[in-house]
């Protein structure tokens, strides 16, 4: 009788260890514990890290951001059920940024790269973009080959897939914080030129705008526009969901043609 009173006991123990483990290792968590949704929804904000970038996310006249990618973020948010913030970072700073939840996502006419793709997780590409070379209108004819840009000296925003393009054709470059920067340097005759998306160059340059003497150039490169987020983060696959809700119900053509911007294939 004591022996089996004995056996009981140790079972009884090992249980309540067993028991004890199992509620400790599971203490504070939950199944959505690594869900960046979960995380967004439960604190009820969408953090976005942008640049002053038009035509995707610049200010109004009322200092409110709009664009392309602050409108479709807007009804993202909407969806998500959430507010969403806007936070103008270092653009070179970004996956930093993420990894250190400092912002959700990278969400300004960012450029699919390889370095993208390896410091983050990247929804599928919603916009068609290119490298393009601004310069004086009067000047855009002189240059036709990217040989006849070696002796000049040409602005990049730091981080950019224009300084990416830049660096690898070996162009002698003066790097800025933004692309809005890298025009107003042409304009002011502190570079000869500089390397900015089209998009930009599209809405920034040209009769009626703040840059009337710059025109676009060369094209360097063609390339394609997605949202950056953690590693291993599930809000990419209900991006990539969102993304094909608002192009069978028109958003995106309706967001394409107001301002101006190529949707992806």
């Amino acid at each position: 009788m004591k022996k089996l009173t004995k056996v009981l006991a140790v079972i009884l123990v090992a249980v309540f260890v067993f028991g004890c483990f199992a509620a400790c290792s599971n203490s504070g968590k939950t199944d959505d514990t690594d869900s960046d949704l979960a995380y967004i929804q439960d604190k009820g904000k969408l953090v976005v890290g942008i640049t002053d970038f038009a035509p995707m996310d610049y200010k109004d006249d009322k200092g409110e951001w709009i664009g392309f990618d602050a409108d479709l973020g807007r009804k993202v948010a909407e969806k998500l059920g959430v507010d969403i913030e806007f936070r103008e970072i270092d653009w070179d700073n970004k996956f930093f940024e993420i990894d250190t939840k400092g912002i959700d996502c990278a969400w300004n006419g960012m450029t699919i790269t390889d370095t993208v793709k390896l410091n983050s997780d990247v929804t599928k590409a919603y916009a068609k973009n290119q490298q393009v070379v601004v310069m004086k209108a009067d000047k855009v004819a002189d240059y036709k080959s990217v040989d006849d840009l070696k002796d000049l000296n040409v602005a990049v925003e730091n981080g950019s897939a224009g300084k990416d393009v830049a660096e690898a054709n070996e162009l002698k470059i003066t790097v800025v914080n933004k692309q809005a920067d890298a025009l107003f340097e042409v304009k002011s005759g502190a570079v000869d030129a500089c390397i900015i998306d089209s998009t930009m160059a599209a809405a920034m340059t040209g009769e009626g705008t703040d840059y009337s003497d710059l025109a676009s150039g060369l094209t360097l490169i063609d390339e394609e526009y997605g949202i950056a987020f953690r590693k291993g983060s599930d809000m990419v696959a209900k991006m990539n969901e969102l993304f094909e809700e608002f192009k069978a119900d028109g958003t995106l053509n309706e967001l394409a043609e107001k301002y101006n911007v190529q949707l992806a294939d």
